[in-house]
């Protein structure tokens, strides 16, 4: 299985006439791509077992066919995503590995207009993904089975209705993970998600999306769950980025429900959920060469102190974090869980062939005695403080070979402050320092 990937993109790449992404030979259409990262992290913020330094070579191999048969088409997608050279103790987990994997096998059955239904397996972005995202930067990626309606009106006016069955990307145990075991990712009643997601364009000068989702699950004879029963509501306006003009974006968001504190069967107590979350960047772009655009942005999501009967930490859903927050994979200490977390960042576009950023951010825990964002560490006493760490963030994109072959480089450092250092899970590994750099092939 391991050279299957690297086989077919070899075929491709010497066929004589390939079809490739955005091309069709009469109602076939294909496209694959092939990304190879190599990256690596030292200092780390996880607490044991996560090892101290840690380095992985990971590939991801995407292949997608569809077949447009008139009244109905069909498309199908397989991801393989596979590491190598990881710890035995990474933190790499199903979100970095999952090989071999049908991730989308569906019918799409065109409707008035633009407008689709598509039945079966799919992968979604909706809005700017922050609640619901197809993963880019990160290895795997959120899929679905069920139903998804797209109603397309004129002016750019959208309404997306989901009913899905989110899948549990398998194998989940350390062994299998390491091993790039190949296993079918499992969905069930156990797990269902549904919602509706608007675009109404020409609101107050900018864009309006709004949107409404529940979250049920339940303990099932494979799955351990918080049982969550969560609805979220929220809504987003913005304004897209333009030489010489001012643009913003602005969501917000509340969750309600019922969920337990964790997984563990024995826990069977019922919490009553409040929880929210808000974001808010302003940015300007400069006319002239390179097209300098400056941003000012806050995340806050709500962290969860204990307290009896009570649940209030945010839940980030299948969402999308890398393009606000930095490099996951064997990174990531930042989500929308338990943050407060303004930023500055310049970006750049030296041509059409290159962009890059540069990020300055400063987090800290909402609630103290939570755990903090996404590092795993806590101190449930709360006498560490609340100040977790500051991030400088740089990142380089260049196309070598336009819509082809592209190269990407990140790096970040974390400084780490009261939280990240004294709390009693804290590791005593000083700074943590992050790089990366991938090698993407589009066919």
């Amino acid at each position: 299985m391991r050279l299957l990937a690297a086989l077919t993109l070899l075929h491709l790449a010497l066929w004589p006439n390939p079809v490739v992404a955005g091309e069709a030979a009469g109602p076939f259409t294909l496209a694959a791509s092939a990304r190879l990262r190599l990256e690596s992290i030292d200092g780390q913020f996880r607490p044991a077992p996560a090892p101290h330094s840690d380095t992985m070579l990971s590939l991801r191999t995407e292949i997608a066919a569809g077949y447009d048969a008139g009244p109905v088409r069909f498309n199908a997608e397989v991801w393989d995503a596979r590491g190598w050279w990881q710890d035995a103790r990474s933190s790499a987990n199903t979100g970095e590995i999952n090989a071999f994997e049908l991730v989308q096998a569906n019918i799409e059955l065109p409707l008035a207009g633009k407008s689709a239904l598509k039945l079966g397996r799919y992968t979604l972005d909706l809005g700017n993904r922050r609640m619901v995202a197809r993963q880019r930067f990160r290895n795997t990626t959120n899929a679905f089975t069920g139903a998804h309606l797209m109603l397309a009106g004129g002016a750019g006016r959208k309404l997306d209705l989901m009913f899905a069955l989110p899948h549990q990307r398998l194998p989940d145990d350390r062994d299998g993970i390491l091993a790039d075991r190949v296993q079918w990712d499992r969905e069930s009643l156990d797990v269902m998600f549904l919602g509706a997601h608007g675009t109404l364009p020409g609101v107050v000068g900018g864009t309006l999306q709004s949107y409404a989702f529940a979250l049920i699950e339940r303990d099932g004879a494979r799955l351990a769950t918080a049982n969550r029963r969560i609805g979220t509501i929220g809504a987003r306006h913005f304004v897209r980025p333009a030489a010489g003009k001012w643009d913003h974006d602005v969501e917000g968001a509340v969750q309600f429900g019922k969920a337990r504190r964790t997984t563990a069967a024995a826990d069977q107590t019922d919490l009553d959920v409040m929880a929210w979350f808000v974001h808010a960047e302003f940015g300007h772009t400069v006319k002239g060469g390179w097209t300098p655009r400056v941003v000012a942005m806050i995340d806050a999501a709500s962290g969860d102190g204990g307290q009896p009967g009570k649940f209030t930490r945010f839940d980030t859903l299948y969402s999308a974090r890398r393009f606000e927050f930095g490099p996951n994979g064997l990174y990531g200490p930042f989500r929308r869980s338990n943050i407060v977390s303004p930023s500055l960042r310049l970006e750049v576009a030296p041509s059409r062939r290159s962009d890059a950023f540069i990020a300055w951010r400063t987090a800290w825990a909402e609630d103290r005695r939570d755990q903090f964002a996404a590092t795993g560490v806590r101190d449930a006493s709360g006498e560490s403080g609340s100040l977790g760490a500051h991030q400088i963030e740089g990142r380089l994109r260049h196309w070598i070979l336009p819509g082809r072959l592209q190269v990407d480089a990140g790096a970040a450092l974390l400084l780490k402050r009261r939280l990240l250092r004294d709390a009693p899970n804290a590791p005593a590994t000083g700074n943590t320092r992050y790089g990366y750099i991938d090698l993407t092939l589009s066919l």
